[in-house]
């Protein structure tokens, strides 16, 4: 099993800011779990980082496996704006985070589940 980590998780690890996520993030660091991210997070997280974060990130990333990015997430991607973008408004970003989680066969963690209302994706 493999965990794809959401922006809004590693924002929170970063900053130690709710107890309950860095207790879940430390007893996930110490299983056997693989803990991935999306190219398309790291953006996101760097577009909201700090001068003062920029060393941890960093850090942090380093300690993580990019997931790799390609044509079958791409062509998931897209069916999931096709049938989720008018009706719910779903972004591009969430779609290809979403098609990457089924892609890999990863469980997906992050607060933010109603922007991913994909019955294949599965959460931590």
């Amino acid at each position: 099993m493999s965990v794809l980590i959401d922006s809004d998780i590693l924002i929170e690890v970063s900053r130690a800011r709710d107890n309950s996520i860095i207790s879940a993030w430390r007893s996930l660091c110490d299983s056997r779990v693989g803990i991935l991210y999306s190219p398309i997070t790291a953006a996101e997280v760097w577009a909201g980082a700090r001068q003062n974060e920029f060393d941890a990130t960093t850090q942090l990333f380093r300690e993580l496996l990019c997931a790799p990015t390609d044509y079958e997430i791409g062509e998931l991607a897209g069916k999931f704006m096709r049938i989720y973008n008018k009706s719910l408004s779903l972004e591009l970003p969430d779609a290809l985070i979403a098609a990457t989680a089924v892609s890999t066969g990863s469980v997906l963690w992050t607060r933010n589940r109603k922007h991913y209302p994909m019955k294949e994706v599965t959460f931590y």
